[in-house]
């Protein structure tokens, strides 16, 4: 593929980190993920094919360096990739102010909201006991959130923890409660609904720090477009 051809460092920083999913890919490393696995389950509409090139780009930038770890193969950010931190959150804060939010018009996965709501467990305000919350949300496979005081993790079928509350609605309700687009009230307006326990179900929301970027609004919202 041939070059932009100029001088300019955005330009020549572009031609390495403009390819499709390349940026995503650096925002799972940033995240925490290490794995080959681990980072696809965040970004699972990019192939294996793809993902193994992308991350071969970046090592080859040195961006990124392939370690062996416990369990195999991990990659890492190396001082270079850690950097891209920087570039990674203008631009999330940028789409989060400045792109129109109207989940239910989006065409969204569910696997990385959850990912990401494993990843913003608030530990220290779980129950002492471990518990499994089931999610059904409409069109998908039941998945459950296993949480522990210490560990919290993704599962496909319950690995056999008391199951007591059943998150279900659609995908665009959880969605508007996650990003920040509504307030949890304003997600059960839409459709989402947490059944259990009443104590439990309205701990639910306060059991985690939410997505990092929900905090900001939008840069001129629409009139009741952001609700409580």
């Amino acid at each position: 593929m041939a070059g932009y051809g100029q001088f300019c460092a955005v330009a020549r920083a572009h031609e390495v980190l403009g390819g499709r999913w390349t940026l995503l890919v650096v925002r799972e490393l940033l995240c925490g993920s290490r794995r080959f696995n681990d980072i696809r389950r965040g970004i699972p509409r990019i192939s294996r094919t793809m993902l193994s090139e992308r991350l071969q780009e970046l090592a080859a930038v040195g961006a990124v360096e392939r370690v062996e770890g416990e369990h195999g193969p991990e990659y890492v950010l190396t001082e270079a990739g850690r950097e891209l931190a920087g570039l990674v959150g203008a631009l999330g804060r940028w789409g989060q102010r400045w792109l129109p939010r109207r989940a239910e018009a989006e065409d969204l996965d569910l696997e990385p909201v959850l990912v990401d709501l494993r990843r913003r467990v608030d530990f220290a305000a779980l129950p002492r006991d471990p518990l499994v919350v089931r999610f059904e949300i409409r069109g998908h496979r039941p998945r459950f959130l296993l949480l522990t005081p210490a560990e919290a993790s993704l599962c496909t079928h319950n690995p056999g923890f008391p199951e007591p509350l059943r998150v279900h609605g659609p995908l665009s309700a959880l969605v508007a409660w996650w990003r920040g687009d509504r307030g949890f009230a304003g997600a059960q307006r839409l459709g989402l609904a947490v059944e259990g326990p009443r104590a439990l179900a309205r701990a639910f929301p306060g059991w985690f720090l939410r997505y990092q970027l929900a905090g900001i609004g939008p840069a001129a919202p629409a009139s009741a477009e952001l609700e409580a």
